[in-house]
């Protein structure tokens, strides 16, 4: 017997199964967002194995963006409150997350039982989101898997100025004509998404332990860029792209017990 959680994001879907006594058996990550082929892959990713038996899941909690579309979903909850609870399993001692999605970026503050205490969020700009850093991959010519690493091979920092996405391409377009090197300009990059989501953090009130989730911590050079805008270490979690999908299936444990 097991519960899913499933978090329905903006360009990938994932979904967490967890057993009845709090442990993960099995995670899936599908690039996919809110269309139902995300939802229906992810799922199916967790089954295909034979391992886990589709008739033995005994509640699915959905959140993310798409969550409203999951139809057999037997319950919805914030991806805010998600992210805190998945945090809260993995690192009792966080306080604050910062989340960098697909599309938008989040700094949360949570108190000592995983429980929401307030957030801000950047989701009506480009900047600081995994959209921002598919721009300036584009523009560079790099794989979005290349980029965290590159920057780390850095001589110094090109400064990206503008934290408008429009004008940073151009920024950077302007950058590489004046010959300066990749990584440089890289290490500008993961520089100017650090900036942005240390103020997000600033806004809620950094409170240590840190934790960064969201696709964009698999980026070595922005989890350093951000730990020196912060000056503190920060956790990252095994896969930080599944906590919302983790704290959805602990929230749905919850819930199934209550029902039982």
């Amino acid at each position: 017997m097991h519960v899913m959680g499933a978090d329905i994001g903006s360009t990938t879907t994932k979904t967490v199964a967890l057993d009845m006594e709090l442990r993960v058996v099995k995670y899936a990550v599908i690039d996919q967002g809110t269309g139902t082929n995300g939802i229906e892959d992810a799922t199916s990713a967790l089954y295909e194995d034979g391992a886990l038996d589709r008739a033995d899941c005994m509640f699915i909690m959905a959140t993310g963006y798409g969550r409203n579309i999951y139809r057999e979903a037997d319950g919805m909850m914030s991806e805010l409150s998600c992210h805190a609870r998945g945090v809260n399993h993995l690192f009792p001692t966080v306080r604050t997350i910062i989340d960098i999605g697909g599309q938008d970026s989040k700094a949360i503050q949570i108190n000592e039982n995983g429980m929401l205490m307030q957030f801000t969020m950047n989701d009506k700009c480009a900047a600081g989101t995994g959209r921002f850093i598919e721009t300036m991959c584009r523009v560079l010519k790099l794989d979005i898997a290349e980029i965290g690493n590159f920057g780390l091979g850095a001589e110094k920092v090109i400064p990206i100025s503008n934290r408008c996405a429009v004008f940073a391409e151009s920024e950077v377009v302007s950058s590489l004509s004046a010959g300066n090197r990749i990584e440089d300009i890289v290490a500008g990059i993961n520089q100017s998404v650090a900036k942005k989501v240390a103020s997000l953090a600033m806004k809620v009130g950094l409170n240590p332990d840190v934790c960064l989730t969201g696709g964009v911590a698999q980026n070595i050079g922005i989890a350093k860029s951000l730990e020196e805008e912060l000056d503190c270490k920060v956790l990252i979690p095994d896969d930080p792209r599944i906590t919302g999908a983790l704290g959805a299936a602990i929230i749905g444990l919850e819930k199934y017990n209550r029902q039982a």
